[in-house]
């Protein structure tokens, strides 16, 4: 049995789709981000970036004491090397595989959130802000579409770095694109959007927050946005 500390964002939906991929045995812990429920001591002492989201898994690979991970790219390799499953064994392939997981962590996961926040979340519009971030969300949407258009999947058989970036492409008209613009980065998103997996993958949604749809109080706000060192301390201090 795998415990999933989720919450109904991209990084969450990666690994939902990958133990609904693998048929892992896996039970939902929610973490409400917006209520502040990811600084509770619980959480802190698997997550302590405070972020989901992260697992843990009583039956690890050695026969051990149940083993925490947090950070989503963390997650799925570690699941993909538990099982064997969704990443390449040939040397080149898994590389490529690695390559595009990190190139998710690294650039199409944080623009897109900062794309997000600074177009939908942020009370100051500050245009140079919303186009920097729109402009490299379409650069690295040009860069997948490249990659695509003589590749099935990213590391050519479906991978988990397909599962690492199909969540954060989702939301393209969120992100100001026109996915047509991206043939076969569009090609790519439709066909993963069909598989049985990530369609039940998705279903976790209405059932965990059926009201999604984005930060709608000053308390959320503060929780999400505001966070320091200090404030992380304060808020960890008064969930226990």
């Amino acid at each position: 049995m795998i415990d999933v500390h989720y919450w109904t964002t991209p990084n969450g939906h990666k690994i939902t789709i990958f133990l609904e991929e693998a048929g892992l045995e896996y039970k939902i812990i929610p973490v409400n981000i917006g209520k502040g429920e990811q600084f509770k001591a619980g959480f802190l002492a698997i997550s302590p970036n405070n972020r989901i989201p992260a697992i843990v898994d009583h039956q690890p690979a050695d026969g051990g004491k149940p083993i925490s991970v947090f950070e989503s790219g963390a997650i799925l390799l570690y699941l993909a090397d538990k099982t064997g499953k969704f990443i390449p064994k040939d040397l080149r392939r898994r590389t490529a595989a690695l390559e595009w997981l990190f190139w998710q962590m690294g650039g199409l996961g944080p623009m897109s959130g900062q794309n997000n926040h600074f177009s939908n979340y942020a009370v100051d519009k500050i245009q140079y802000a919303m186009d920097r971030y729109r402009n490299e969300v379409n650069r690295l949407y040009g860069v997948m579409n490249k990659r695509l258009a003589d590749h099935q999947y990213l590391a050519d058989e479906y991978s988990i770095a397909d599962m690492a970036c199909y969540p954060w492409v989702v939301p393209w008209e969120r992100q100001g694109q026109n996915i047509n613009d991206f043939p076969h980065l569009k090609r790519w998103l439709e066909a993963i959007k069909a598989r049985p997996a990530v369609v039940k993958a998705y279903e976790w949604v209405p059932k965990i927050n059926p009201n999604q749809g984005g930060i709608r109080t000053a308390e959320e706000r503060a929780i999400l946005f505001g966070q320091t060192a200090q404030s992380v301390a304060a808020a960890a201090a008064s969930a226990r």
